[in-house]
This record gives structure tokens, sequence and C-alpha cells, in this order.
């Protein structure tokens, strides 16, 4: 952590003039073309599935893009340490937008699903050095501005994005969901190689090395063990042979990961990750909150529309109350973690979290709209005060050498625990409707059958019961990231005395 390098943020000014303003444009942007990308297909599907066909395997148009975000981010984030992050986000940005293109030319369901991840090859690429980079160029003090607005991209994204893509597809065609990305991604990546300097890196006396074998292990595991959470109860049976050899691959493969990284002069996914309190801490607890986040992000819009009776414009808005609290309490976070610290801050945040979630089963049936809604609001704050400070506090613990690879480990983690978290709390679900309803019944078949107007009332009761279920699940969830920071963080994070007067490790 002895790190010498200037100070990006103050390279990128010139005297009297803050150079920076372009360059958080430009993050902002590719932030937008991440962020919008799920919410905006999703719209579209019907569209989609009607032109293309391949009806049994759509669902890999967001499974296929999601492994490759999630097995890329690792090899990025220690790529961007090595050679810098504007050569990584140069090339993540192109490789989104050739996806893009190649998205809106697709002839089958095949194809498009081979385009979308290369799309999400480039998708990991844009928001691990976006995070890395908002760190660069801001010092402690001043973090908390630029990740707030990199929250609002995100909130907005989720308002806006299914509005777009129904607009879209309703009224042009739903090619120009993937075209839309080209003018946006082009300006981003302009301001890019415009505006964004970094100093240039003094030679170590030998050329860098990259663990080209580390990495392509790392790909092979999380693909493996992903697609194996991904579609294990969805395409085939948890225990069935698929699930059972995906899953075996998957363990062998990561234990060749761990054999070829103890090897390797320079890892992707370097020992000191886990073996620093503080990044292991903060991992095992994003990786929490991905799973929790799974809760009202999958199963609230099916609970508002099968129990509440909502129309799917409302269920959307009861689920996107959230956006709007999220990124005004992650902007105000600095107020409380200058007070209490990092960790007790992330404490009060995620044990406010788990209260809420533990609210959610006790809601009165069917009830009225507002309630979710007024507890999604809460929701949002809690988890804005949980999240940035240990994004921002442990950030703050490195140098710029291993900011890319800490920043990486944490979104990996955060990614992972979404697609544990779909899976887990799918097979709950699932098991209480069986349980109440008798037979295999599964959510998507009892929420089909409500939208025919061929289901008794029972089957709203039983759907409430699942959902209710996911939320405890989530609380429990929310209770373990409490956990993990009370017994493993450390009370005060070991922020660098440099990063905490300038923002870098050295000036």
């Amino acid at each position: 952590m002895g790190d010498t390098r200037p100070a990006l943020h103050e390279t990128a000014r010139h005297p009297g003039t803050d150079r920076r303003g372009p360059v958080v444009a430009a993050l902002m942007l590719a932030m937008a073309l991440a962020a919008l990308d799920s919410t905006i297909v999703s719209t579209a599907v019907p569209q989609i599935v009607g032109d293309l066909g391949g009806f049994s395997v759509f669902s890999w148009l967001f499974s296929g893009y999601l492994l490759a975000v999630t097995v890329t981010l690792p090899v990025y984030g220690k790529l961007s340490d090595t050679f810098g992050r504007k050569p990584v986000l140069v090339v993540g940005a192109a490789l989104f937008l050739a996806g893009s293109l190649l998205c809106a030319t697709a002839w089958n369901m095949a194809a498009l699903i081979a385009f979308r991840i290369v799309q999400g090859l480039g998708g990991g690429a844009l928001q691990g050095t976006v995070q890395t980079l908002a760190a660069d160029l801001y010092p402690l003090n001043e973090r908390p501005r630029i990740q707030a607005r990199l929250s609002t991209v995100w909130a907005v994204s989720a308002v806006a994005g299914p509005g777009i893509g129904g607009v879209l597809a309703a009224y042009a065609d739903w090619r120009w969901i993937f075209l839309v990305n080209l003018p946006i991604g082009a300006v981003a990546l302009w301001l890019i190689v415009r505006y964004l300097h970094e100093p240039e890196r003094k030679p170590a006396g030998r050329r860098p090395r990259v663990d080209w074998a580390g990495a392509l292990a790392v790909f092979a595991c999380g693909g493996v063990l992903i697609t194996a959470l991904v579609q294990g109860g969805v395409a085939w049976p948890w225990l069935s042979a698929p699930s059972t050899t995906l899953f075996g691959t998957g363990f062998a493969l990561a234990a060749l990961v761990v054999l070829v990284e103890r090897r390797a002069a320079e890892p992707i996914i370097p020992g000191w990750v886990w073996r620093r309190r503080t990044i292991a801490a903060v991992n095992l607890a994003l990786g929490a909150l991905g799973l929790l986040m799974v809760a009202p992000s999958v199963f609230l819009p099916t609970y508002a529309q099968s129990v509440l009776g909502l129309a799917p414009v409302a269920a959307g808005f009861v689920l996107s109350v959230w956006t709007l609290s999220w990124p005004v309490s992650a902007a105000l976070s600095q107020h409380v973690y200058r007070r209490i610290g990092f960790r007790n801050t992330a404490l009060l945040g995620i044990g406010v979290a788990a209260l809420i979630l533990l609210a959610f089963p006790f809601l009165p049936y069917p009830g009225e709209a507002w309630q979710p809604a007024l507890l999604m609001l809460l929701l949002g704050a809690a988890l804005g005060l949980f999240q940035l400070p240990l994004i921002v506090g442990v950030q703050s613990t490195v140098g710029w050498a291993e900011r890319g690879t800490t920043t990486a480990s944490v979104l990996f983690c955060r990614q992972t625990g979404q697609t544990i978290g779909a899976s887990v709390f799918g097979a709950i679900a699932n098991g209480v409707l069986a349980a109440r309803l008798g037979g295999a019944s599964d959510l998507d078949s009892v929420t089909r059958a409500l939208d025919a107007g061929t289901a008794p009332e029972s089957t709203r009761r039983a759907i409430a019961d699942a959902v209710h279920a996911v939320y405890l699940g989530a609380a429990g969830a929310a209770a373990l990231a409490f956990l993990v920071l009370l017994v493993l963080a450390p009370r005060r994070f070991p922020v660098l005395k440099t990063q905490a007067a300038d923002g870098d490790t050295a000036r």
C-alpha cells in the first residue's frame, strides 16, 4: 500500500479549471448504459419472442448477460490495476457497444443470446471501472457526492427503463432498444478519450505480467456455477443429473482456481482480498445485500399484481419508490459516518433494513398499495445508509494499485449474492406454494392462472404466504450482514492517512 503515484484527480485539472466534470459525465453515461440494460429489455420480451421465437430459452437474455458481467468483474479489476483505468474502460465500452449493435441485427434467439453475452463482457468493465474511477477522481471527503450521482443514475434507470423499453417496442421496433445505446456510448467514449488523463506510470523494472491462466479459470468456474444456480429448479430439478454435474464441475474448477492463483505471480484474485479483515467483511456483507435485494426486486411486483390486484404500471411504482430514497440516503450518509464511522453507519442501516423486511409479513391481507410502498421507501433509505459507507470505506483502505481489484471483488460478491438469492428464494416461494396448494405448483404457473382469472381466492393467499416467506429469508440475509460486520469488520476502518486528507495515496 506504499503507492507513490500522484493523485489522478490532481492531474485532471488545468490551472484554475477543474476538468473532472466531463469525466464524471462520461462515467454517468457509462453507468446508465449498464443500469438501463436489464430493465429496458424486460418490457420488450413479448415482441422479441414474437419476432424471433425461442420462448423456452428467452430467460437467457438476462442470465447470459448477468453471467458475463459477474465472471469478468475480477478480471477487469486486476487489469485496471495493472494497465490503468482508461484502457480497460475504453475497451469495455467498445465491447458493450459492439454487442449492442450485434443484438440489433440478431436473426434468431440463439444469436441474440450470444450477442447479449458479448454485451455482458463489456458491461463487467463498465460497472467495475466506473466505481473505481469515482474513487480515483475524488478525495475521501468528496466521494459521497460522486457516489450519490451514480446511485441516482441507477434510480432513474430503474424507473425509466421499463417505460422506454415499452415505448420503443410498441411504437418503433424492439431493435431500437439496443440501437439507442450507440449514441449514448459514443458520447461517453469521446469524453473518456478526450478528458480522462491518467498520470504516467513509473516503470517497475519489468513488464507487467497478466495471469491469463487464472483469468480463464475464474471465468470457467464462475460460468459453470452461475449456470447451475440460474438453471437449477427451472430448466431441471435441483437433484437431477445436469444440476449435480454442473455443481461438481464448478467445485472442481474452484479448487483449480485456488491452485492456479496461489502459484501466480500477479493473481487475478489475490489472497489479500480475503486475508484483510475489512475487505473480507465488506465482501461478505455486500454479498448478503445482493441476496436480500432479490426479495423486493423479483417478488414484490408479483405480490402487488396478484395479491393487491394492481395493474403492472402501478405494481412497478410500488417497487420503484425505493429507488427514490436510496440515493438521497446515500448522499446524506456522509454526515453519519463522519460522526460514528463506516462500520457503525452500515450496522445502523442494515439493522433497520432487517426490521423493515420482518415487518412485511405482518401487513394486512390483502391490504392497500401504500403499505408495501411505504416499507419500500423506508427500505431504500436504510440500504443507502448501509451500502455507500461500505464502498467508500473499503476503497479508502487501499492505494491506487489495489483499488480496482478491491472494488471488483465487492461488486462480484454483490452480483453473486443476487444470483444465489434468485435461486434460493425461488425455491422457497415454490416450496410454500406447493405446501399450500398441493402438487407441484410454482409461482410462474400460479400467477399465469391468476392473470387468466381461473384461480380461486386461496391461490392469492398462497402467493401472499410465499412472498412473506421470501421476505423472512431476506430479513435473515440482513441479519447475516449485520453479524458479519459486527464480528469481522474492525470498529474503525484502517483508512490510509493521505486518503483522509487528499483522496489518494500520495500527492
